[in-house]
């Protein structure tokens, strides 16, 4: 049975979806360059992954708006690789997703996947069809690592780029955080299962035993599970001074209800599955207050360079950005550079002269100058460390409002 949420949430997407494919009207001889974006837009990751399409949206819209490629117009293509069995991001999906995406000859470059697994599932198939995309928020490093180059770069080129850093920085700086900022000497891991949440919980257990750090266990949540209790009563009971997640919401909301309820006053932290709108509106106060979170990205909301696009955002989508909103906006940005470029050199504009331009792109964007490495990460590796504090003055799921800034982490 669809409940009233996800229904609503269905017509959202769907709404989305219809409009971002009736595209812009233009003349005869303009040449139309489409664009795949690749997000759970149903189910518990749906409000985050709105605001990250929205913010691919707004690039292009602006790009079209002001004749930013004269002769191109753009044309977003929108997949959701949710499905209600899953209730949530589904990797199977989003391979299928990835073959239509490959298959259609129009479509050039893509922006996605949110969510690591389904970024596993989909690099090999991307990187047969030579279908470059960029992931505003999918941190897993495997699927960019060298040594797993034969599973996710089956034909030798990058095809997967990021407009963030991976969770071989993100989780390790968090750990330096817990240990530095806050004195944390004991620790108690969870994930969630995905390719996120277990690669996320193993760097940072991998640098809390490089540093000393008590690791005093590790169990694994089943998101589709209602109760957690048990887990967190034997946590309890061996009072570590903080609790570490990595995971996204469908098992974080129920975390972070029943952790208030059993170890309200324990330490808890999480990765950037952790700053979502859900946790603010599922989840909500008093239980998601003092948790703290990392973004693998500097802080954009917080830029000033950034804030006309944060209001054009705003009065464009009736809410305000994130900061994966953000670096979509960012990895848009990228994209309409690359096309820019093979129209200077003259050359066309396919799937593979669109990877070569965007493996050797430098794009400023919000977050500065972005370049990548020969296997598709940034050059940086900023980690951005957030406690959610309630302000009772803004709306629930005001991101900005609710998730406060604390600074970069240490890095490692």
């Amino acid at each position: 049975m669809i409940t009233r949420r996800a229904a609503a949430q269905l017509f959202a997407s769907t709404a989305a979806a219809a409009a971002l494919g009736a595209g812009p009207a233009v003349a005869a001889d303009t040449k139309i360059v489409v664009i795949g974006v690749d997000l759970p837009l149903t189910g518990a990751d749906a409000q985050g992954a709105t605001r990250i399409l929205h913010g691919a949206q707004l690039a292009f819209d602006q790009a079209n708006d002001a004749n930013a490629v004269p002769g191109v117009k753009f044309k977003l293509d929108v997949f959701d690789n949710a499905t209600a069995t899953a209730g949530q991001y589904d990797p199977a999906q989003a391979a299928t997703n990835a073959r239509r995406m490959v298959a259609d000859p129009r479509l050039v470059a893509a922006i996605g996947p949110q969510m690591s697994g389904d970024g596993k599932a989909q690099a090999p198939i991307l990187s047969e069809g030579d279908l470059a995309t960029i992931t505003p928020a999918s941190t897993n490093p495997d699927i960019t690592n060298p040594k797993f180059a034969a599973e996710f770069m089956p034909a030798g080129k990058a095809i997967y780029f990021r407009t963030v850093t991976t969770d071989a920085y993100q989780g390790p700086e968090m750990t330096m955080f817990m240990a530095k900022k806050l004195g944390v000497k004991s620790v108690y891991i969870l994930d969630d299962s995905g390719a996120y949440g277990v690669g996320l919980a193993d760097a940072f257990e991998g640098q809390a035993k490089k540093i000393g750090m008590k690791v005093m266990g590790r169990d694994r949540l089943d998101p589709k599970n209602a109760d957690y209790t048990t887990t967190l009563t034997k946590i309890k009971s061996l009072n570590p001074q903080a609790r570490y997640y990595g995971g996204v919401d469908q098992a974080g909301v129920k975390l972070v209800k029943q952790s208030y309820q059993i170890i309200p006053k324990m330490i808890k932290g999480g990765g950037d599955g952790m700053v979502a709108p859900e946790i603010l509106t599922a989840a909500g106060f008093p239980a998601a207050e003092g948790w703290y979170a990392t973004i693998a990205a500097p802080h954009l909301v917080g830029d000033p360079k950034a804030q006309g696009v944060i209001r054009a955002y705003t009065a464009k989508f009736g809410i305000g950005p994130d900061d994966y909103a953000l670096t979509a906006y960012d990895a848009g940005l990228i994209i309409i550079g690359a096309v820019k470029t093979l129209i200077a050199e003259k050359k066309p504009i396919t799937k593979a002269t669109m990877r070569d331009a965007i493996a050797a792109s430098k794009t400023p964007t919000l977050q500065g100058m972005v370049s990548f490495d020969k296997y598709g990460d940034m050059t940086s590796h900023v980690v951005s460390v957030y406690q959610i504090r309630e302000d009772k003055s803004k709306p629930l799921d005001d991101m900005i409002a609710q998730y406060h800034y604390l600074g970069p982490a240490p890095q490692v």
